[in-house]
């Protein structure tokens, strides 16, 4: 290992962080989980990734790569290996004012991104968190407040460029290295280290955006009815039901329907949240005008043995209705989890199935439990997560890799069904035959 380290620091022009440097308590954790990796490499430049990549492979150190580290598992760091740290790839530039297409570098943060591109008119569907990566978030799917209009993230990108397990700098785009460009658009970290994105972003005016709350008591009820009225409202709305809050009262905590009308135009915001509001009794109604990047959130970081465990599914429109009796009898009982339950359809459904490796696109909606705190309160919790999920995977479609917190072989055959897992593989085999980028939901070659 002696001789990859001293050509690692003659090679290596950004920081390279060891066990012991004053860096080094920050740089070894991800945002929600603690790592002790013996390497923590923040590449300035392509040649430095290209680098980072052949040590790893030449020490056969397990490798984390991380954008913004938001991913549940842990992605982004490890114990005794090296983590290549992406956060100075970060710039945002519009390289074709026509086509509204942006660059964004593989470090960014969709906040960033937000800011960056405001002063243009512009926006990109992302995540709700300013913090989130851009590369993690985009690679599995993204979901964010526009995706019934301009679907996931990852359709919004028209190229990459990545550096792969033999350190190759390769461009991949819909006319270059095609299949490539099919797998990392939800196929994840597999194939290689994306160093930058081009999207293609969309004209932005404010949007109309905030929360319409019911009292619990009437959970089922507007639940059903809002999923009913999502089939066939303008796809400008998208939203999020929230209920079940642990520090909003827990089972009494209100139904919260968090709606997000894409432009500024105040009639189509009514035409859009008025058959919302006519679902029950509004106890709150704050939707207001509002900056397009001023609606991402800053997700707070968890204190040091804080765990959260999330995990997320899809459900089809024949299991809609089941499914939403299940969680709001779920919500309304003690000990239950928080549960958010989006809206997807629109955009998202007019992509061919086999387009990308996102294979979950005739969903109606995704939702996710969540449970956090420290290590005893979380297992203490897991049976009777365990017995939730029981009763809902039959009436499941797949799951959501962003908000899956484990990464077993059960979580990985939810992501991708076996057709997209084999074309997967094979494009594994081709860019990543050692499976060097194991550090993720990970697609054996």
């Amino acid at each position: 290992m002696s001789t990859a380290v001293e050509g690692l620091r003659s090679d290596f022009g950004g920081d390279i962080i060891e066990p012991g440097a004053a860096e080094y308590e920050a740089a070894s954790r991800s945002v929600l989980v603690s790592g002790r990796p013996a390497w923590v490499l923040r590449p300035a430049s392509v040649e430095d990734v290209r680098a980072g990549v052949r040590f790893a492979a030449d020490t056969g150190l397990r490798l984390a790569v991380r954008g913004g580290g938001h991913g549940f598992p842990g992605f982004g760091t490890n114990d005794d290996g090296v983590v290549i740290d992406l956060s100075k790839f970060a710039a945002v530039e519009i390289i074709d004012e026509d086509r509204h297409l942006v660059r964004i570098g593989g470090g960014a943060t969709w906040g960033q991104v937000a800011a960056a591109l405001a002063p243009h008119g512009l926006a990109i569907s992302s995540g709700d968190t300013r913090g989130v990566g851009v590369g993690g978030l985009t690679l599995t799917g993204g979901i964010g407040w526009k995706v019934r209009k301009y679907g996931l993230a990852m359709d919004n990108v028209a190229a990459v460029e990545m550096v792969t397990a033999n350190g190759d700098v390769v461009r991949a785009s819909a006319e270059e290295n095609p299949d490539l460009f099919w797998a990392i658009r939800g196929g994840g970290g597999n194939f290689g280290i994306v160093t930058s994105f081009e999207f293609l972003a969309h004209p932005t005016t404010d949007v109309f955006f905030g929360k319409i709350a019911f009292p619990a008591a009437e959970l089922a009820g507007v639940l059903q009815g809002w999923a009913d009225y999502l089939r066939t409202a303008p796809e400008e709305l998208t939203s999020i039901a929230t209920f079940a809050n642990p520090f909003a009262g827990g089972p009494e905590a209100p139904l919260e329907i968090l709606v997000a009308v894409d432009g500024d135009d105040p009639d189509l915001a009514a035409q859009a949240l008025d058959p919302i509001r006519r679902l029950g009794t509004v106890i709150d109604d704050d939707v207001a005008l509002t900056p397009y990047a001023d609606i991402l959130v800053d997700a707070p970081t968890p204190p040091p043995g804080f765990k959260v465990v999330t995990r997320g599914a899809f459900v089809d429109k024949e299991s809609v209705s089941e499914a939403l009796r299940i969680l709001a009898e779920i919500g309304t009982s003690e000990r239950s989890p928080a549960i958010a339950v989006r809206s997807v359809g629109g955009a998202v459904s007019r992509v061919p199935d086999n387009a990308t490796a996102y294979a979950h696109r005739h969903a109606e909606l995704m939702f996710v439990t969540a449970t956090g705190g420290p290590e005893p309160v979380v297992e203490e919790a897991r049976p009777g997560l365990e017995a939730i999920w029981a009763r809902l995977t039959p009436h499941l479609s797949g799951a959501y890799a962003n908000f899956v917190a484990s990464a077993t072989d059960e979580d990985v055959a939810a992501i991708y069904p076996a057709q997209t897992y084999e074309r997967l593989a094979a494009v594994k085999r081709e860019y990543d035959p050692g499976n060097l980028f194991a550090g993720n939901h990970n697609v054996r070659p």
